[in-house]
């Protein structure tokens, strides 16, 4: 199979997150249309993405945000939109890039989009990231869905004891290691039973053919 030089496969995405661009414009100048709302994943690691230190800590990866009834100040340039919610009561102001965008969903006609992040290496490094996307969260409600961070494992404490000393066999019903403390959050997530499955469409397609 020849090689994409033209890479169709990023022109495709660039054309749907104009679609993206274009739904966000019109919900900022006329609002949102009969039962219209947006789900819009992304990445909180990508460069250019502003918000809380708090939400940061919370969602370190992705986040979900619900664009229904609980935003204001809606505004959308050439490459971001901004926009304030709330959440858990308390007021926020975000700042995503359209190339930060994982996913986009609207439930009320179960239309979604699914877009890859594009890696700062080169393709075929060892060291490029393997590409991350995002599922659309589906339910009601203008808070965003809740994405559990994995839990990271608490490093064992350094011994004061000299590295001699440490090589002594452990004594009886000890191994020597730190069990790592891993804290459970509880997950709030909308409530989608009987909600139909949504069509997304993939760019997976469009790299197979080319």
């Amino acid at each position: 199979m020849a090689k994409d030089l033209l890479r169709y496969d990023l022109m495709v995405q660039d054309a749907l997150k104009g679609v993206v661009r274009k739904l966000l414009t019109e919900a900022a100048k006329n609002g949102l249309p009969g039962d219209h709302h947006f789900y819009v994943s992304f990445s909180t690691e990508h460069p250019g993405v502003r918000l809380s230190q708090r939400l940061r800590d919370k969602y370190p990866q992705e986040m979900t945000v619900v664009l229904q009834h609980q935003f204001w100040d809606l505004g959308v340039t050439e490459h971001a939109f901004e926009v304030g919610l709330s959440f858990s009561g308390v007021p926020e102001r975000l700042l995503v890039p359209f190339d930060a965008i994982t996913g986009f969903f609207d439930p009320s006609v179960q239309f979604g989009l699914k877009f890859e992040i594009r890696s700062e290496v080169p393709e075929g490094s060892e060291a490029a990231p393997a590409a991350k996307s995002g599922q659309p969260a589906r339910g009601a409600g203008s808070e965003p869905a809740e994405l559990q961070p994995k839990p990271a494992a608490v490093p064992a404490r350094k011994s004061p004891v000299p590295k001699l000393a440490a090589k002594r066999k452990p004594a009886d019903g000890q191994d020597g290691k730190a069990t790592p403390a891993l804290a459970a959050e509880k997950s709030e997530k909308p409530d989608d039973a009987g909600a139909p499955a949504a069509e997304v469409v993939s760019l997976d397609a469009f790299r197979k053919k080319s």
